[in-house]
């Protein structure tokens, strides 16, 4: 049958890490840099000059007015449009389904995809006392226009006790896991090593990952001199890794536009569906801690689009900032957390692969593409994951064409399902419901979040300020526990 001519396809996918050492007296690397060499990399310059939109994922180690004018401007493409995305690790999946859909209506012609973070050398030359140089643009450049909304990172309840950044929130989801399955403390410690042990074992392969030398469950999971604790229960390898320089880009357009490039059949990656929705943005508003309504509704829909169930689908990249992460995604998706014949991740994930902030998933998506392209035939999953498991992408891809790329916003279902009181401000005696710890460079405990169900089954965040108590909550294991929280958000052990 012959393939409609507005289908997108993917044509090019390109990726760099920079690793050159960090010296204050040579110019530095910028985002901007790796923009265009990921997108040299992508596609020739011939396909580069046909490019008419260029959209970019939001940078933090920069600060650009419009970095895709300066990309534009590097690759020689001739006449051009610009987009500049929120925040997030759903972006790239999100960016990508908007360029689908814009093609397929004829939108745009030719798409080019890209990010990068120079995270290594900005924190690098700070250490020296130096700061990372970018391309400074004339006020009378325009700043880019933003694509889409943005959803809110957290919501009043977090705000109050400054439970404000991934490394606090995602062990606190790790707790309420492991409390869910009835595991004790030692137990859940080894399982979630094994499992991004797995993940070690796949970015060994991947020549893109940053961190190619493999980790064994124990140096993971195991606190040491090289891995010291951040947030009970995740040691420094159960974090993402945003000490890293890389960057991505993809180009998209239709099958018309591919077969006037000469792009060979054989490259070509096609997008079947995909699907965005969010969880609530406040954590405490949450039904259940371990699990993501959004993810359930969002990416079954996404593979119910495609034609398929999830036993159909070859590969799989769960976004995989943190292990808790990974974990709710697997079960909501029908997908085990400890078969090795079936790995979860094609990059190895934002520990050992590279967590270059919002911008992971574009590599993710270009890795998958090669490993499509090696194995002709196949089908992959990309799940997208930004905020606190709140914002939410999906796409389904192969090297087959579908009748038509299918897209859909999943949010009016998402928002029917049950949710919980999550107070503000609250007084009272209540019970333990997860907790983590998060602790100082010295290795010792500072404080303890704690997510606190009051009596009448609603929920309150807390914390515990007092040092030696905060030490009692790595020792023991204080879920259930009765906890008496003050009017202030403070709260003590029973």
């Amino acid at each position: 049958m012959p393939v409609d001519p507005t289908t997108p396809v993917l044509i090019g996918y390109g990726q760099v890490n920079h690793r050159d050492e960090i010296d204050p007296e040579t110019p530095s690397v910028e985002p901007v840099d790796l923009m265009v060499a990921a997108a040299a990399e992508a596609a020739d310059a011939h396909v580069l000059e046909a490019v008419d939109s260029i959209r970019v994922v939001n940078v933090l180690s920069a600060t650009y007015r419009d970095a895709g004018l300066l990309v534009g401007e590097r690759i020689g493409a001739q006449k051009f449009t610009t987009l500049y995305s929120p925040i997030g690790g759903n972006v790239p999946q999100t960016l990508l389904n908007q360029a689908c859909l814009d093609i397929q209506q004829g939108r745009a012609g030719v798409v080019l995809l890209t990010g990068a973070e120079t995270w290594r050398t900005r924190r690098g030359l700070k250490a020296h006392g130096a700061r990372l140089e970018w391309t400074a643009q004339d006020e009378s450049v325009p700043m880019a226009p933003v694509s889409g909304e943005d959803v809110p990172m957290a919501g009043d309840a977090e705000i109050r006790i400054s439970l404000d950044r991934p490394a606090y929130v995602y062990p606190l989801f790790e707790q309420a896991l492991r409390i869910a399955n009835g595991e004790s403390i030692e137990d859940h410690r080894n399982r979630i090593g094994e499992l991004w042990a797995r993940f070690s074992a796949v970015a060994v392969g991947n020549p893109h990952a940053w961190i190619r030398k493999p980790s064994t469950a124990a140096e993971i999971s195991q606190p040491g001199p090289r891995n010291r604790m951040i947030s009970w229960p995740y040691t420094k390898l159960m974090n993402s890794n945003n000490m890293v320089d890389q960057g991505a880009a993809l180009i998209l357009t239709s099958v018309e536009q591919a077969n006037r490039l000469r792009i060979p059949a054989e490259r070509r990656i096609y997008p079947h569906a995909g699907t965005d929705a969010y969880d609530t943005p406040s954590i405490a508003d949450r039904d259940e801690l371990y699990r993501s309504a959004a993810i359930r509704i969002a990416g079954a829909r996404a593979l119910e689009l495609a034609g398929l169930g999830i036993d159909d689908v070859d590969y799989v990249d769960l976004y995989s900032c943190f292990p808790s992460a990974v974990q709710v995604a697997a079960a909501e998706l029908g997908l085990g957390t400890n078969d090795p014949a079936r790995p979860l991740t094609a990059t190895g994930g934002l520990t050992f692969a590279g967590g270059p902030w919002s911008n992971y998933v574009m590599h993710s998506i270009a890795t998958m593409a090669e490993l499509l392209v090696a194995n002709p035939g196949r089908r992959a999953l990309i799940t997208a994951n930004g905020g606190y498991l709140t914002k939410h992408s999906f796409g389904v891809y192969s090297t087959e064409p579908p009748a038509k790329f299918r897209w859909e916003n999943a949010q009016s279902v998402v928002e029917q399902e049950p949710t919980r009181d999550g107070l503000a401000q609250w007084e009272g005696v209540g019970t333990v419901e997860a907790w983590t710890t998060p602790f100082d460079r010295d290795g010792q405990p500072e404080k303890a979040f704690v997510a606190v169900r009051t009596p009448d089954g609603s929920r309150a965040l807390a914390v515990i300020a007092d040092p030696g108590m905060a030490q009692a909550t790595v020792r023991e294991d204080i879920g259930g526990a009765k906890i008496a929280v003050a009017a202030d958000g403070s709260a003590t052990l029973q």
